[in-house]
């Protein structure tokens, strides 16, 4: 089958190279256009334009698909499929429509929970035992469309989403090869997605980084692996930004004010609104480098009942 393919970030490059390995071929790469990053502002390329270039593909890197401009270039390169994983632009409905077999997205939840931009952090932030990849037919809608194929996997109790994006990855490059050959079967029974079920979730900030000591020990967890390793969760010692990197629920249970350091000898341990404690295994003070917390305790005495997030 000709496949044109559209992602961006790192997420999407397993899919590509399943692509690259499979019996199909890719007649085209979309992608965003290269950014500048740092102080220096120097150009970056996207992770698949990068994995792209390795396989000698074409690529397109166009600031609009509308208007007709997606589907001009859909008839230079005739694919009979698009895939998209990752590709950070809503596809118009001409582009849409051009292939034979249309676009099929792989998204990195078990829909119709969690459509939109960020659906693994807000698994692993709400505590949710499970996830998975879902492969859908693309219709004009925000991940509306008919439910292909679903693959699940569990989340641990310690997992954080940059761990999660690793075992989502080639999982999704799983769904998106049997995906396609059940298109090509003719065995495909797509499923239309219960709206009643659905929930959306959006682009993260650093609005969100700031930890509430007054919520459980376990909603705390879930946030702080949940947020790791962008935007992070945060709160404040003595005035100073703390980065909390790392975390585990405690067996120490106590009577403390919430955001309260129970332990601070070679761990640190906090007391939460539960009365449950957590312990912050990697921290990284407000102009500091990164440290577990036996070591970040060694220079920087902290003492018993000192309150965090005040």
């Amino acid at each position: 089958m000709k496949i044109a393919f559209m992602g961006t970030p790192d997420f999407s490059v397993d899919c590509l190279k399943a692509l690259s390995e499979s019996r199909h071929e890719v007649v085209g790469v979309f992608c965003q256009p290269d950014k500048p990053v740092g102080r220096k502002q120097e150009l970056k390329m996207p992770d698949v334009k990068v994995e792209a270039l390795k396989h000698g593909y074409r690529i397109f890197q166009p600031k609009t698909l509308r208007n007709g401009a997606g589907v001009e270039l859909l008839k230079e390169i005739q694919p009979d499929l698009v895939v998209v994983v990752a590709y950070g632009k809503i596809l118009p409905p001409d582009f849409l429509a051009f292939p034979k077999y249309g676009c099929i997205n792989i998204h990195a939840s078990i829909l119709p929970k969690y459509r939109g931009a960020s659906p693994i952090h807000w698994a692993v932030i709400n505590g949710d035992e499970e996830t998975g990849v879902t492969s859908m037919q693309m219709d004009e809608g925000l991940d509306t469309g008919d439910i292909l194929l679903v693959k699940k996997i569990p989340i641990d109790i310690n997992d954080t989403t940059e761990l999660m994006y690793e075992k989502l990855a080639p999982l999704g490059a799983e769904v998106l090869l049997e995906t396609i050959d059940l298109i090509e079967k003719g065995e495909l029974h797509p499923i239309q997605q219960d709206e009643s079920k659905a929930t959306c979730v959006g682009l993260l900030s650093k609005q969100l980084s700031a930890v509430d000591w007054n919520d459980t020990a376990l909603n705390i967890h879930n946030k702080i692996r949940g947020l790791y390793s962008w935007p992070g969760a945060s709160t404040t010692l003595n005035g100073k930004i703390l980065k909390l990197h790392a975390s585990s629920l405690s067996d120490k249970k106590g009577h403390n004010k919430p955001g309260e350091v129970v332990e601070s000898d070679s761990r640190l341990i906090v007391c939460c609104g539960d009365n449950q404690c957590l312990e912050l295994l990697t921290v990284q003070l407000e102009g500091k480098k990164r440290m577990n917390a036996g070591d970040f305790l060694n220079g920087c005495k902290i003492e018993k009942g000192t309150l965090l997030g005040n």
